[in-house]
């Protein structure tokens, strides 16, 4: 086995901080009012997007028959999306940062 295969196989890629969503709240403010926290591990914070988004999945095709309840539904999916989406941005970092890492120690 190479030394390049070695360190490709020992990737321990984290969250690192930067996936955030939510609006900030008052008009102009750019800071988003959550953020990913860096140092989980890839495969945990996949897990958790995974399971946000099958949340998301079934809370829109129940939209679609509870007219009454639409709008809670759809907020609800909103939001657990926003956080998946901020989830797999982050890791999507990560990887760059790894990526980026090994390319310069070759």
């Amino acid at each position: 086995m190479s030394k390049d295969s070695d360190t490709s196989d020992n990737l321990q890629i984290e969250t690192t901080g930067v996936g955030a969503f939510g609006p900030g709240g008052v008009a102009n403010i750019t800071r988003p009012l959550f953020r990913v926290v860096a140092g989980h591990s890839m495969n945990h914070a996949l897990e958790q997007s995974t399971l946000l988004l099958s949340c998301v999945d079934q809370l829109t095709d129940l939209a679609i028959v509870e007219v009454d309840d639409a709008g809670t539904l759809l907020c609800a999916a909103h939001y657990l999306s926003g956080i998946a989406k901020a989830l797999v941005q982050d890791l999507s970092h990560g990887l760059m940062q790894q990526t980026s890492e090994i390319d310069s120690r070759v």
